[in-house]
């Protein structure tokens, strides 16, 4: 599940780079994303 969601907003933010889409809003979603992948890898699940 939490792949998934990662994948969805990665997708999401590089569509919003090409297309430059809500500026710093898909940067700051990016930046949520990437805390929880790592606090996903910390924990081990």
């Amino acid at each position: 599940m939490i792949w998934t969601i990662i994948a969805i907003l990665i997708l999401f933010w590089l569509v919003g780079l090409v297309l430059d889409l809500a500026g710093g809003l898909i940067h700051l979603v990016l930046v949520i994303a990437l805390i929880v992948f790592i606090v996903k890898m910390i924990r081990g699940k």
